[in-house]
Formats: C-alpha cells, structure tokens, sequence
C-alpha cells in the first residue's frame, strides 16, 4: 500500500496564524468568517450569492423559509462557539463499521462535530496548566497526562444532554477534550470532539489522540 499523501494547507504559510494540527479524513472544515460575515459587507455578499442558487432550488417559499430558519440556526450556534474563543470547527462524518446493526443494513453513520478553541489562563509552568484544565472544573472523567511533541497535555471526557431550548435533540452527547498549554504558559489550546455515539468512545477518543498528536504550536513551513 502507498504512503498517503499529505497536502499542506495555506494556513502554513500564514503569519497569523498560532496553531497547526493535521485533521483525519471525514472531517469537513466550517469556514467560520464565511459563515459569520460582517453585515454590509463584501463577504455577506459573496454568502448571499452562494446560497442563492439553493434558495431558488427549493419546491416553494415554506421550503424556503425552513432552509433559511435552519442556516440562521446554524449561524447563532457558530456565533456562540466563536463566542467562547473557537477559532476552528469541522463536522465530522464516519461509517460506524463494527456497529451490531451494520451486520444487518449496512454501516451507520456517525456525526461528530470537532473544535479548537482558546483560553487565557493564569501564567504557570505547562504542566501545572494541563493538570488544573481538568480539576478546576467539574464533571471531567477518563484523564490523563501525556507528553506529547507540543508538549505535556491533559486529556478528559465528559456527558452532557443540550438544554431543551437548545433546538437539539435531546440525546446524550460524549464531549472528549485535549488540553494543550501554549509554550508562552498564558493560554491554552482546547481541543474538542463531540459526538451522539457515546459507545463509540475508544474509537473517538484514538481520533482525537491523533489530532492532537499532530498539533505543532511551529509553522511546519519553519520545521
């Protein structure tokens, strides 16, 4: 079998940019500041473009107006994940292979949805970061401490159902997160992966172990 190949995002090259991590297959990126335009704004305009010719596809103007109730619902779940310091978002779809019920219909299909997010912390030794990620708060179960490329890292779980004026439906959600203290010891990376699955837990937790093991806080154009 060939090695797979990579491909180098642009973001490399970016001198902005604080973070770079390679994302597993299935993953779909949401364009955030596409998604998220400024009113009266030449992005706002290119959205409206794009999504003109799915408006104009639909059978009729209740159609119409379900697809334009669910993309500003989508809209104020985005806002309020960059909100809370979210600069990354990508929908995750994968075959659910070694389900019971694949046997019988066929693969399922898993939803998941991954983030990476940042904290302001209180300036400390990374370690030290990584350890009160995970006991300052309540309800992180599973942890445990790595060494990882970037350096230490703290990894956690927790269960959640969304609030019932959410819109979501009400299903147990598995949240599995990684901690990565920058090496500037003020801030850290939070990376997420949420899922409905919750049985599938090894398998989401080995995915989100492989994200983060790529996550490099060096442009790999500078390695």
């Amino acid at each position: 079998m060939s090695a797979p190949t990579l491909v180098l995002d642009p973001s490399t090259t970016d001198p902005d940019a604080e973070l770079w991590f390679v994302e597993p297959a299935g993953f779909l990126p949401l364009p955030l500041e596409a998604l998220l335009p400024e009113p009266c704004s030449p992005a706002a305009d290119a959205l409206r473009s794009a999504a003109a010719p799915l408006l104009a596809a639909a059978p009729d103007e209740a159609s119409r107006g379900r697809l334009v109730a669910a993309f500003a619902t989508g809209q104020q779940l985005l806002a309020a994940l960059r909100e809370a310091g979210t600069v990354h978002c990508s929908i995750g779809l994968h075959r659910d292979d070694v389900a019971d019920v694949a046997a019988v219909s066929g693969p399922v299909p898993l939803f998941s949805l991954f983030t990476i997010s940042w904290r302001e912390t209180a300036t400390a030794p990374r370690g030290v970061t990584a350890a009160r990620a995970v006991t300052a708060g309540e309800g992180h179960s599973g942890v445990e401490f790595v060494e990882l490329s970037c350096g230490p890292a703290a990894f956690s779980e927790s269960a959640s159902v969304p609030g019932a004026g959410s819109g979501l439906p009400q299903s147990p959600l598995l949240q599995l997160h990684a901690h990565l203290p920058h090496p500037d010891c003020g801030r850290l990376a939070v990376l997420t992966l949420t899922t409905t699955a919750p049985a599938r837990r090894d398998e989401y937790r080995a995915i989100l172990r492989l994200i983060a093991g790529s996550v490099s806080f060096k442009s790999p154009s500078q390695v």
